[in-house]
């Protein structure tokens, strides 16, 4: 019976033997660690495929020939030959030997020889793919204590190469490479860096994370520039992988002018939430408001902290904090170009429909016509919003309550308490419109303290206790009409908002801090108060209408568009002039969003003057082109916009693209510029990269036009390469 099953080709045989076990180990012992090697040799079952299998009695050796495939678990076997000596404890397999491990690296040599329990042994020809796409060779390996496998000869690759040019981009070659899998690390004896073949750089020892290391502390890319403020820049991270949920970044910046800045970063995840720090010091030389050098020393740095934690299901806190040591260091040290820092604390909880939250805010201003004395600080600031599940009539209730504390050193102090009820009662028409019924009550108390009224900048302030309580009733009708037709649809809904309210509501004696950053846009054409904040509130009987109208394609083309306007039986002195909103009529306001396809996108949102017609309001964005070739343009222009009359006309454009020129290069390039009489280039830059699967090399070059006191119009020019699969 033992003779005819050896003499069968193409035999599988399942067995639950220790032999075959130690030759599934075969496939491990190459590249795993002790505890894998355990878990494969105490597998149930081994499947063994070969053209012939024999076994010499008197020798103690099984063999197998010919196509031996040897599966076990997740891992698989193949050689030409493959045998067990029983007596030496040696396992050999060879001719055109494979091993696929379960996390996807293949090992190749000519010949394995593995012995002492299959902890020691010697590899022929030795190559490995690793799960990363990197690559080893070696002229012969030899592996101990089944985690530790030393290369004599070796070379070590992430690139790709073809037949025609079998040289790749970048490879290291070493007289010895050690790869120890306890510690997860690539060590290399007398390496050198060649680049095409040729060598650039010479170390006698070097080492790097192992494909499996997701973290571990080492040096991070470097950055190197040449910027006209800061004279040659370099800069050089270091990550420091402290634990699994701890790590930290420490990056130095080195410059020929402003000497060092001492920067870094922090973070730590926690059970219940995370948190992270950045921040940055120097002290460089001291400059005036021109830019000229006192001959003194300054402290200059900032910090930057963010955070969130649960105390519950329901219950959360954090903070989001901002602050710098003056007004222009954040924008010398190219650290962030934001003209306002904004800290916040808060404390918030939901549940169901319900929200909960309390919040301090302190704001840094960072322009020149910035006064600390007043800056706002906020606390606390209380919300509370309720919206109940709808009854049986489909209503529904909602109350937002508010309450905040806003004091200054200088000016204007206040604290608001506001609460607000509304009903809602939607209903779906017999025409299948939709119709929604709003009843909504607004009462705001403040105590205030010297309050300018705007229309009389010159009276006394305004100090005392004020109230409000405004009554609304809105009714919403809209009519989606759907119409099919082949390979699109469209959709026409005409919109009509009543809304009935008294006139005022916005004494001189409340301050307006919340509703300054006002716009009257496609966004708020059917809202029953456009103002964003609590402080002003829009009164008056009005009607807003419009429609809405889109068609859709089936292969994701669309087109659509808006427009609405607002119509009053008097003028509301509440908007200021050129708002759009000043006259009984309003300006017209719409849209126009069109995408035949993913290549294109044109959108534009615009304000029409009332009587001519004429562009108030223009914002135009334009995007083209495949993933490899695209171009954005943005256009905006604006006439005076806000309540407050703080800005100027403004007409600016925005250009970027980038073009992939060959399968490996891309070119981008950006400019952005303020087209008003007074305006020009406000920034500009270009950029050349290059990357593939184990290479990122990329040049750039920046030209900000911007002046302000020790910040002058400067070009940087960034050097940035990148060995991929290095860590």
């Amino acid at each position: 019976m033992a003779d005819s099953i050896l003499k069968m080709a193409h035999r599988r045989v399942r067995a639950i033997l220790p032999l075959l076990a130690a030759l599934a180990v075969l496939g491990l012992v190459l590249v795993g660690g002790p505890t894998r090697a355990q878990q494969s040799q105490g597998a149930d079952e081994i499947l063994l495929e070969a053209d012939d299998i024999s076994y010499n009695a008197e020798g103690g050796v099984v063999a197998a020939q010919g196509n031996v495939e040897i599966v076990a678990g997740e891992r698989i076997l193949k050689a030409d030959s493959v045998s067990y000596d029983q007596n030496a404890d040696t396992v050999t397999a060879t001719g055109n030997v494979s091993v696929l491990e379960s996390d996807g690296t293949v090992l190749f040599a000519s010949q394995v020889e593995l012995s002492d329990q299959l902890k020691n042994g010697s590899i022929q020809g030795f190559r490995a793919l690793l799960a990363d796409d990197s690559r080893f060779a070696a002229a012969s390996a030899t592996r101990s204590d089944g985690n530790r496998t030393v290369m004599q000869r070796a070379v070590y690759s992430p690139c790709r190469v073809c037949a025609e040019d079998p040289t790749p981009l970048w490879r290291i070659r070493a007289a010895r490479v050690t790869h120890d899998q306890t510690k997860q690390q690539v060590s290399y004896t007398n390496a050198r860096l060649e680049m095409f073949g040729v060598p650039v750089l010479y170390t006698p020892y070097f080492s790097h994370p192992d494909p499996t290391v997701e973290r571990k502390s080492g040096f991070l890319v470097p950055t190197q520039a040449q910027t006209t403020q800061l004279g040659v820049l370099v800069e050089v991270p270091y990550f420091f992988n402290i634990a699994p949920n701890i790590d930290a970044t420490f990056s130095p910046i080195f410059t020929s002018k402003e000497g060092v800045v001492l920067g870094g970063e922090f973070r730590e995840r926690l059970d219940t939430g995370q948190y992270r720090l950045e921040g940055s010091v120097t002290r460089p030389q001291a400059r005036n408001d021109l830019n000229v050098k006192t001959g003194q020393r300054v402290t200059r740095s900032h910090l930057f902290a963010q955070g969130a934690f649960d105390w519950d299901d329901t219950w959360r806190w954090g903070f989001n904090g901002a602050i710098a040591s003056d007004d222009t260091y954040l924008r010398r040290y190219q650290i962030s170009d934001n003209d306002t820092l904004t800290s916040n604390a808060f404390v918030e909880g939901f549940s169901d429909r319900n929200y909960a939250a309390a919040n301090g805010y302190f704001f840094q201003g960072l322009r020149t016509e910035d006064d600390p004395g007043e800056t706002p600080l906020i606390l606390p600031m209380l919300e509370y919003n309720l919206i109940t599940a709808p009854d049986q009539f489909g209503g529904s209730f909602r109350v937002d309550s508010n309450f905040l504390s806003l004091t200054r050193r200088q000016g204007t102090n206040s604290t608001r308490l506001s609460v607000r009820g509304r009903w809602l009662l939607p209903r779906v028409g017999k025409l299948g419109d939709v119709r929604t019924l709003i009843a909504e009550v607004k009462a705001d108390g403040y105590l205030t303290s010297d309050v300018v009224d705007a229309q009389k900048p010159l009276t006394p302030n305004n100090d005392g206790l004020t109230a409000r309580l405004v009554p609304q009733l809105a009714f919403d009708w809209r009519l989606p009409l759907v119409r099919r037709e082949q390979g699109a649809r469209q959709v026409l809904e005409p919109i009509v908002n009543v809304v009935i309210s008294p006139y005022g509501g916005n004494p001189s004696e409340i301050p307006n801090e919340d509703s300054l950053n006002f716009e009257f846009d496609d966004t708020n054409v059917f809202s029953d108060n456009r103002f964003p904040g609590i402080d002003r509130i829009e009164g008056g009987p009005r009607l807003n209408y419009g429609f809405r109208y889109g068609i859709y394609g089936d292969n994701g083309g669309y087109l659509s568009a808006l427009l609405g306007q607002v119509l009053r039986p008097k003028a509301d002195d509440t908007f200021a002039d050129k708002t759009g909103l000043e006259a009984s009529n309003s300006d017209f306001v719409g849209r126009v969003d069109i995408s035949p396809s993913t290549l294109f996108r044109f959108y534009e949102r615009v304000r029409l003057d009332r009587d001519t017609l004429a562009m108030r309001r223009n914002e135009i964005t334009l995007e083209a082109g495949p993933p490899r070739y695209k171009f954005n343009a943005t256009y905006v222009r604006l006439r005076r916009e806000l309540t407050a009359d703080e800005l100027t006309d403004r007409e600016e454009i925005n250009i970027a693209g980038l073009a992939a020129l060959t399968q490996f290069w891309t070119l981008r390039a950006n400019t952005r510029r303020d087209l008003t009489q007074a305006g020009g280039t406000i920034n500009s830059g270009v950029g050349l990269v290059y990357e593939d699967e184990c290479f990122n090399v990329s040049v750039d070059l920046n030209r900000d036009f911007t002046r302000d006191r020790d910040v002058e119009p400067a070009t940087t020019v960034s050097f940035r390469v990148r060995f991929k699969h290095l860590g």
